[in-house]
C-alpha cells in the first residue's frame, strides 16, 4: 500500500507527519500530542481510495477531522491534492474492531517467556498474580503499550479494559493504562473499568478505592463473582450499584458463577438497575449462567435485561463443553453483546494474541454459526455492533461515523471471519495506526 498523491501542500505534509512514523514491524508510532489533549482524538484527514465497505461496491472514503465525510464511487469525488491519500487496491473495508472485554494492564507481553505457575482456580490465579506481578513490573506503561500496539495491528481501534484496583496497587494500574493510551493521541480509544480482581467486601478498603476511581473520571466500576468471591452477593452488588448510581457511572461485573447461582445474581442486578436509574449502564461479563438455565427462564431473564438496557460481553471460552451465549436470543431480547480478548499472555494464562477477530472466529465456530447472515453478524459484533462498549452509536462506515477503518485482503466479511487474514491497514480517527509491510 502506498501514498499516491503526487502534489503536497505544506498543510498536507504537516497532516501526513502527524500520522506518525512507520516502525519495522509495520505499526505506526503515535503522533506527537499535547499532554493537555491526550484524551481527545487529534484531527485526522485522509482519503482512502478504492475499497469495498462490507464487501459492497468500490468506494473512496474521505475522512475529515476524524470523521467520515463521504463515501463515493471510485473516481467520482473531487480531487483533493491537499489531502494525504492511500490506495486501497480494492481491499475489503470494515469498521475498526472493538475489544469489549480486555485486561491490558496484566500482560507480560514483550518480556522473556514466563512459564505458567501457581495453583488453578480463580483464587489460586489471584494469589499467583499478586505474588509475581511486581517482579515483572506489572502494571507497566511500556508493557501496556506493547499490548495496545499488538491489538491495533490486528485492527482494534477501541477498547474497554478492566484495570486492577486493589490494596496493593491503589489507582496505579489506571494511571499506567491512561499513560500508555495517551501515546496514541486519541486515535485509539481506551475506556477503563476499575476492576476489583481480589474481591470487594473481603478486602476492606477496596470499595473506597472504587469510589475514588469513579470520582477521578474512570468510566465504569467493576465487580467479581459476588457470591463465590465475597460470599455476599447482596452486599457487593448493593455497594457497587450505589456508587454507580451516585456518579452515573457504568457497571461491568465479571460473573463466572454457573446456572441458578449466576442467574440469581443477575436478577439482583436487574432490581438495582431499576432502583438506581442505571438503565443502559450495566454489563455482565462472561455470564455463562445465561446459557445454562432452561429456555423459559432464559427467555424471561433476557427480556428483563433488554427492558433495562443491560448488555453482555463474552470471550467465547473454547473449553470442551462450554456453552456460548445465544447470539440470536440476546438480539431478539434487545440485550447488546460484545466480544473481547480477556487477558493475553499474563500470569493467568500464556494464551492470547490480542486479535478480537480470533475471538469472533472462536465464538462463531463454537456456536455452530455457518450461514452468511450469521457470520456477518459475528463480524459486526466485533466491530460496529460492539461499539456500545465504548459509548458509541455511530461506529460504522457511514457518513458522520468515526474515521476508524480496517482494510483486509478478503472477499467479504464471511471470508474475513473464517480465514483471518492479516490486517493491511488500520486507521483510527483518520490517522494511520498500522500499515503492513509499509506498503
Amino acid at each position: 500500500m502506498h501514498t499516491c498523491a503526487d502534489e503536497r501542500s505544506a498543510e498536507a505534509e504537516r497532516a501526513e507527519a502527524e500520522q506518525g512514523e512507520l516502525c519495522d514491524d509495520g505499526s505506526m508510532t503515535p503522533a506527537q500530542h499535547s499532554p493537555h489533549t491526550a484524551g481527545a482524538a487529534q484531527s485526522g484527514t485522509l482519503l482512502i481510495r478504492n475499497v469495498r465497505p462490507w464487501g459492497g461496491g468500490a468506494r473512496d472514503i474521505l475522512i475529515e477531522d476524524g470523521r467520515i465525510a463521504s463515501l463515493t464511487p471510485v473516481g467520482e469525488g473531487s480531487a483533493r491534492v491537499s489531502v494525504p491519500e492511500i490506495d486501497g487496491r480494492g481491499l475489503l473495508a470494515v469498521p475498526g474492531l472493538v475489544n469489549a472485554h480486555a485486561h491490558v494492564d496484566k500482560s507480560w507481553w514483550g518480556l522473556p517467556w514466563e512459564s505458567f505457575g501457581g495453583e488453578p482456580g480463580t483464587d489460586g490465579r489471584i494469589r499467583h498474580e499478586r505474588a509475581e506481578r511486581d517482579r515483572l513490573g506489572i502494571p507497566g506503561a511500556d508493557i501496556t503499550r506493547t499490548v495496545l500496539e499488538r491489538m491495533v495491528a490486528s485492527g482494534t481501534t477501541a477498547i474497554r479494559s478492566h484495570v486492577d484496583v486493589d490494596l496493593g496497587l491503589g489507582q496505579r494500574g489506571i494511571e499506567t493504562v491512561r499513560e500508555a493510551a495517551a501515546g496514541f493521541g486519541g486515535a485509539l480509544e481506551v475506556q477503563i473499568v476499575a476492576f476489583p480482581q481480589d474481591g470487594v467486601l473481603r478486602r476492606p478498603g477496596v470499595m473506597s478505592l472504587l469510589r475514588d476511581a469513579v470520582q477521578a473520571g474512570t468510566e465504569s466500576i467493576g465487580g467479581l463473582d459476588p457470591a463465590t468471591i465475597d460470599r455476599d452477593p447482596v452486599g457487593q452488588i448493593d455497594g457497587i450499584m450505589e456508587i454507580a448510581g451516585e456518579f452515573s457511572a457504568g457497571v461491568d461485573v465479571h460473573l463466572h458463577d454457573p446456572a441458578d447461582l449466576g442467574v440469581f445474581q443477575i436478577e439482583l442486578m436487574c432490581e438495582r438497575v431499576e432502583r438506581h436509574g442505571l438503565q443502559g449502564l450495566v454489563n455482565i461479563a462472561h455470564g455463562f449462567a445465561v446459557a445454562q438455565v432452561d429456555a423459559a427462564r432464559r427467555r424471561d431473564l433476557l427480556a428483563r435485561m433488554g427492558e433495562l438496557g443491560m448488555s453482555m460481553t463474552t470471550v467465547a471460552p473454547p473449553r470442551l463443553g462450554a456453552q456460548q451465549l445465544p447470539m440470536r436470543e440476546l438480539e431478539k431480547a434487545g440485550v447488546r453483546l460484545g466480544l473481547g480478548t480477556d487477558g493475553i499472555r499474563d500470569l493467568w494464562s500464556p494464551y492470547g494474541t490480542g486479535d478480537v477477530m480470533g475471538i469472533a472466529w472462536q465464538f462463531a465456530r463454537a456456536g455452530g454459526w455457518v450461514r452468511d447472515e450469521d457470520l456477518t453478524q459475528v463480524v459486526r459484533l466485533a466491530s460496529s455492533d460492539g461499539a456500545w462498549a465504548v459509548g458509541r452509536d455511530d461506529h460504522d462506515l457511514v457518513v458522520g461515523g468515526r474515521g476508524d477503518v480496517v482494510l483486509v485482503d478478503a472477499e467479504n466479511p464471511m471470508d474475513l471471519l473464517v480465514r483471518g487474514p492479516q490486517r493491511e491497514l488500520v486507521v483510527g480517527a483518520g490517522r494511520i495506526l498500522h500499515q503492513r509491510d509499509g506498503r
